[in-house]
């Protein structure tokens, strides 16, 4: 199955954008879960019950589980492994932000497409679509390629006005959004960060990489303005963003009704189509 046929499949069923970001930090845990052999792996599972009803997709941070060592590693499997277990259908990425020269992504690329088994890894965009190939390649796989972040400093560089070698002057970010529709995404399996507190970059991009989906943190803690992400954003027919939430849901004291919150806020606030939408 194509990536995206699998992503429209679960938003179709789902009748979600919500994307649940499980950022475990492993001291934010509540003190249940902190007594359990697999504290991350016992509260993700306590998580993933609750939301799973309103979620399109699930990301893993994996600093927070790399921090752990071997123990980390063995949490973020044994999530994936209980995705797989009680929604084969959802769609799964590890938010690792790598890319290497060729050989380095190849190995990156086998490590979380291959042995965590996710559909999506995002990447930095820094040493250019060469060494992106081994993600690019997989048409099974997504790439999520970093475009402009939520982040206050995301502007030292991603701002940063390029005049490029036909003299078009733009922002760096507005180079890399059209060089990724144009040139990298031959097998259609690219999508795009971009960060919900800048919603008038979301319609830029929007105009420049046509039906691409945008994956969109910053919902929540981070303050971003929902219906401008969603005005700015959506496609004709309403899709082509995943809303990622992470703190806001998983250290709400019911994330399970924050999901359901969230998820009936986008629904409000759109206007579906009446073909698989209710």
């Amino acid at each position: 199955m194509h990536t995206t046929d699998k992503l429209n499949a679960r938003i179709t069923r789902s009748q979600s954008l919500l994307c649940v970001g499980l950022d475990s930090e492993l001291s934010r845990l509540p003190a249940r879960f902190q007594k359990d052999a697999q504290p991350q792996f016992a509260f993700n599972r306590w998580i993933i019950d609750q939301t799973l009803e309103t979620a399109a997709a699930y990301k893993l941070n994996s600093a927070f589980y790399e921090a752990h060592g071997a123990a980390g590693w063995e949490a973020m499997q044994r999530t994936m492994d209980y995705l797989r277990d009680v929604a084969p259908d959802v769609f799964t990425i590890i938010d690792a932000k790598r890319a290497d020269i060729g050989n380095t992504s190849a190995q990156y690329a086998s490590a979380f497409f291959d042995a965590l088994g996710c559909d999506a890894v995002t990447l930095h965009p820094w040493l250019g679509g060469e060494a992106l190939q081994p993600f690019l390649a997989r048409p099974d796989k997504a790439a999520i390629i970093l475009c402009h972040t939520s982040n206050p400093g995301s502007g030292e560089l991603q701002d940063l006005t390029i005049t490029d070698a036909d003299g078009v002057a733009l922002p760096l970010w507005r180079h890399l959004a059209r060089r990724v529709a144009t040139t990298w995404n031959t097998q259609g399996n690219c999508m795009l960060v971009v960060g919900a507190t800048v919603p008038d970059i979301i319609r830029d991009v929007r105009a420049d990489v046509g039906d691409m989906v945008l994956l969109v943190p910053g919902i929540g803690a981070q303050g971003g303005d929902l219906e401008a992400v969603l005005r700015n954003g959506l496609t004709a027919d309403r899709r082509g963003l995943l809303i990622n939430a992470s703190r806001s849901i998983l250290f709400a004291d019911d994330p399970g009704k924050e999901a359901q919150a969230l998820t009936a806020e986008i629904r409000k606030q759109t206007t579906w189509p009446d073909a698989g939408w209710r």
